[in-house]
């Protein structure tokens, strides 16, 4: 019997389905890669499966494979003798690439994260998240708990920060600020950041203990350290007072609507009537044009059990917190800047 009823490989509707259904490969093999890294060893010259393995002592009949495979989506080149190099699409793997994505390939891959991902459709027929289900406590406890899970969660919220930054940098301007307090900023990349920029300000990393740590080395790098202090704590329980500007990169997402007024009322409580605060976060849009803030949201939904928002649910959360809304600046990356005040009646 002929077989020539099914669709042809690469020209339909059928094929480009089974590449979506069958992306966790893509995904496993990219992670190999950059855990064992890969792409900085590609980075002066092309080589060969045998000299890899060598070097990261794997098995080069199986290093090879996943090299192949990756080659034939674009992320190596393999060239006649056996040799891989990176195509321009493969050098964003590269730890110290521009725009790097090797700790976000390093974090996602991992048991952590994917096993979670693999309960998803426990959290869809239940609400449960689908994290806790797994590991039987939510994501901030459990990173806590592993000191290897906490650092490449570090490194990769640390990634996309250094890609975002001086997107933010451009389009808000922080120098009228003297007083800056960054509310789980992690390991400090973004304050530094500001206060490198703006040298007459002075800033305040708040964060849970086992993070805040690492931001004394993160400032001594970027020559702040003078200006900048690190309040272990967490924001649930007690925001720094007496700042001028409150920044939340990636805060507001991880929760559901009644912790996140909870974390925004604690900032309103501490602002003085002229302080500000701003928000860097997605806004749902049309989910048919945004794929990525789409897939984010189910991101929170597996993972740190928050979403993301629509523009209205942000001004509703922060009215709720006795905050108004101020102007909204487009970034980058389906990325927005969100500025707030104190509201009038709760000054």
């Amino acid at each position: 019997m002929s077989d020539r009823t099914l669709p042809v490989e690469g020209t339909n509707d059928s094929h480009t389905l089974l590449n979506l259904i069958n992306g966790y490969r893509v995904t496993q093999a990219i992670y190999v890669v950059a855990s064992l890294g890969i792409p900085d060893l590609l980075n002066d010259r092309p080589s060969d499966s045998c000299d890899l393995a060598a070097t990261t002592g794997c098995d080069a009949k199986a290093l090879y494979r996943v090299l192949r495979a990756l080659a034939a989506v674009g992320i190596l080149h393999e060239h006649r003798d056996g040799r891989f190099a990176l195509t321009p699409l493969g050098v964003g793997l590269r730890s110290e690439a521009h725009g790097s994505r090797h700790a976000w390939a390093r974090f996602v891959g991992r048991s952590a994260v994917w096993d979670a991902w693999g309960e998803l459709l426990h959290t869809v027929r239940t609400g449960e998240n689908a994290f806790s289900h797994v590991h039987g406590m939510d994501t901030w406890h459990f990173r806590a708990q592993c000191p290897q899970e906490s650092a490449i969660f570090d490194a990769a919220m640390r990634e996309g920060t250094s890609r975002l930054a001086d997107s933010l940098l451009a389009s808000y301007d922080f120098s009228p600020f003297r007083n800056i307090v960054d509310l789980g900023g992690g390991d400090g990349t973004m304050l530094a950041r500001i206060l490198a920029q703006c040298l007459k300000a002075t800033g305040r990393l708040l964060d849970l203990p086992h993070v805040a740590a690492r931001a004394h080395d993160v400032f001594a790098a970027k020559g702040v350290a003078d200006r900048a202090a690190v309040v272990p704590g967490s924001f649930f329980e007690k925001v720094p007072t007496g700042g001028d500007l409150y920044v939340l990169k990636h805060v507001i997402h991880d929760w559901e609507d009644a912790d996140a007024i909870a974390i925004l009322g604690n900032c309103r409580r501490e602002m003085s009537t002229g302080a500000r605060l701003i928000l860097i976060e997605r806004i749902i849009g049309d989910p048919n044009e945004d794929a990525e803030t789409a897939f984010s949201d189910l991101n929170m939904l597996v993972n740190a059990g928050g979403r993301e928002r629509t523009r209205n649910e942000f001004d509703d959360l922060l009215r709720e917190a006795g905050l108004v809304m101020g102007a909204v600046t487009s970034l980058p990356a389906s990325q927005f800047i969100i500025a707030a005040a104190r509201h009038a009646a709760s000054s």
